[in-house]
């Protein structure tokens, strides 16, 4: 569909508004009372998430435009059917999903509330990557918080098992600064040299993070991001994943997205249904939902 098909169809004035982004590709924008959302169709990648009176909460790099094919650092990429690259020989890190343009299968608003849903359907394409049916479907809505949910189900007619989960990347004023609650006691691997540990209280910041946590057992997750040098705290809740990672490259970590120094500009706190196998099983007409709220607030003990 064209920009102003989009528009016709799906937008609303002041509240939904579809325009041009980058490659040719469809951007939406999402608006009301309590703040304002970027979501690119391509990927389904929540590109920007500002609460009202209150800074940014999701860091882009401005180095490089967002580009089909190519994986982007910044936003909140959506990744399926595996987190990572160890869950399917020789898919891509992190799936297809990022890298595919999603349809618009409905947007709402009310007073409370401004809504898109995207979907992506298998078909030759993807079977070539990965021989199973499915249909994604990511639904994005601004409230008082960020609220993301990314269902999958089997429309095909044999069990398929998959991994996947959305990878935010939080801004952070100074990444020394920041420390992240919420993990206590959790036993994590290391991704750097597969070794195991145990996370001892709060995670300070201070150096590159490839932490992959084991929940414990919960109908929900809460994690805490607290940033002194912004002074403020972003608050995430999650459901229907067993593990949370933490990741941040230092300044060994060259990528192709980045400035010498984005490094210091953001923390990655990523709630995924299971690593590094993918242990999430659907029979078919099965379905699995990943659910996240974001919250960004003042943070009073900084």
């Amino acid at each position: 569909m064209t920009i102003d098909e989009l528009n016709a169809r799906y937008g609303a004035p002041e509240r939904i508004v579809f325009r041009q982004g980058h490659c040719g590709y469809p951007e939406a924008v999402l608006a009301n009372r309590y703040g304002s959302a970027e979501v690119a169709l391509l990927g389904a990648n929540v590109l920007s998430y500002r609460p009202t009176g209150i800074s940014p909460v999701i860091f882009r790099p401005a180095k490089r435009d967002y580009n089909r094919g190519e994986s982007f650092h910044g936003g909140i990429p959506v990744c399926f059917p595996q987190f990572g690259k160890l869950a399917i020989p020789g898919m891509a890190q992190h799936g297809f999903a990022r890298m595919m343009p999603f349809e618009v299968r409905s947007t709402q608003y009310s007073e409370e509330m401004t809504e898109i849903v995207l979907g992506l359907k298998s078909d030759a394409a993807t079977r070539e990557l990965w021989p199973h049916d499915f249909d994604l479907e990511v639904k994005i809505s601004v409230s008082m918080k960020l609220n993301l949910s990314m269902t999958t189900t089997n429309t095909g007619s044999e069990p398929f098992e998959f991994t996947g989960g959305f990878h935010p990347y939080f801004v952070a004023g100074e990444r020394d600064a920041v420390t992240v609650e919420g993990l206590d006691g959790c036993e994590y691997v290391y991704a750097v040299d597969m070794s195991n540990r145990v996370q001892q209280g709060s995670l300070a910041m201070v150096s590159s993070a490839d932490n992959v946590y084991t929940l414990k057992p919960a109908a929900k997750h809460e994690f805490a991001i607290i940033d002194k040098s912004l002074r403020r705290a972003i608050a995430m809740v999650s459901s229907g994943n067993q593990t949370a990672i933490v990741w941040n490259p230092g300044p060994e970590g060259k990528l192709a997205d980045f400035e010498a120094d984005d490094w210091r500009k953001f923390v990655c706190v990523e709630p995924v249904t299971s690593w590094p196998k993918a242990t999430q099983a659907l029979e078919p007409g099965g379905k699995h939902s990943l659910l996240v709220a974001i919250q960004s607030v003042a943070d009073s003990n900084s």
